[in-house]
């Protein structure tokens, strides 16, 4: 495994992390056991995955707090969140700290290393910076946690307004923001302040659906090709990545996904999801590889780098 430092965190982090929620779930959202998502995490600790990412909304605390039970605590680093918004309205913060504390009982630990305030959107950051992250900041003096980081809403904030506000602000420690091949626009609009500040970043959306499934890649390709924004021989593959698959290039459409995400410029973290060990062996292998060939990401850029928006569906979004 791979690791770097999660920047002014300082914590050493490997360059892929378990992503405990999204479609899969750790497979608990395709009929598996607490048993199985437990020995998945715990697979993902064998082979040096030492960032676990996991909120309430997931159901996946409890499998987390089982998988580190008997591993030294400080060799895993735990990430978990709360939601600071319910609709319209800000939810009080000390309705966060009841939160972080059923957090910490699930997972069995007296502190999380990473606790995120969770989608948060451009109109609910006010809240969370004045009202909730002053009580967060209290709860880290207590050692409940050790560093305080913030989420996006990725399909309602594209733009990334959110997050520039709060790297403005220069008070959290980690931020988690969406980036993929189709969807680049936080190589401008987060990761170089995020370096210059000194922010861990965890990237999310790497694959998702639009990679992992190729209807989803084909609807989103006619509908910007009849948009003018791809040529319309893209919408007409089978595989309008297939440039990407050669000796010395991605071995899959996935791999490619995961090569161009985890070795762009000002990203530490990224985060796969998945329900099945042989799956996890095969995203830590292609997170393991060398970046793209210089060709190949001149041309994803070249040919998606102005799209913003794209394949940032929810979990449980209809197939098209």
């Amino acid at each position: 495994m791979d690791y770097v430092a999660l920047k002014r965190t300082g914590l050493r982090v490997s360059v892929g992390g378990l992503g405990c929620g999204g479609f899969s779930r750790l497979g608990l959202g395709t009929g598996g056991t607490e048993d199985d998502a437990a020995r998945l995490v715990g697979a993902a600790l064998d082979l040096g995955i030492n960032l676990i990412d996991t909120a309430p909304a997931y159901g996946t605390e409890r499998a987390v707090g089982r998988a580190i039970r008997h591993r030294p605590r400080e060799s895993v680093v735990v990430a978990t969140k709360a939601v600071a918004h319910r609709g319209d309205q800000g939810i009080p913060a000390g309705e966060i700290v009841q939160s972080l504390d059923r957090s910490l009982a699930a997972l069995g630990t007296d502190h999380v290393d990473v606790f995120m305030l969770h989608g948060v959107p451009p109109a609910s950051y006010d809240h969370a910076r004045d009202v909730v992250l002053p009580a967060l900041e209290r709860e880290r003096e207590k050692g409940k946690i050790r560093h305080v980081g913030i989420t996006e809403t990725a399909p309602n904030d594209p733009g990334h307004a959110m997050l520039g506000r709060a790297l403005e602000d220069d008070r959290w420690d980690v931020a988690m923001v969406a980036f993929h091949m189709m969807h680049q626009n936080a190589r401008h609009a987060v990761l170089p302040a995020a370096a210059r500040r000194g922010v861990g970043i965890l990237l999310m959306f790497a694959v998702r659906n639009i990679f992992a499934k190729p209807e989803r890649l084909a609807a989103a390709m006619r509908d910007l090709a009849a948009a003018g924004q791809v040529p319309n021989e893209l919408a007409a593959k089978d595989n309008p990545f297939d440039f990407l698959l050669h000796p010395g290039g991605a071995a899959s459409l996935t791999d490619a996904a995961y090569r161009f995400a985890r070795h762009e410029p000002g990203v530490d973290v990224v985060l796969f999801g998945t329900g099945d060990i042989a799956h996890l062996k095969q995203n830590v292998a292609s997170l393991l590889k060398p970046p793209l060939p210089d060709a190949d990401r001149a041309e994803i850029r070249k040919l998606f780098g102005h799209l913003v928006g794209v394949g940032l569906d929810r979990p449980g979004a209809p197939t098209p």
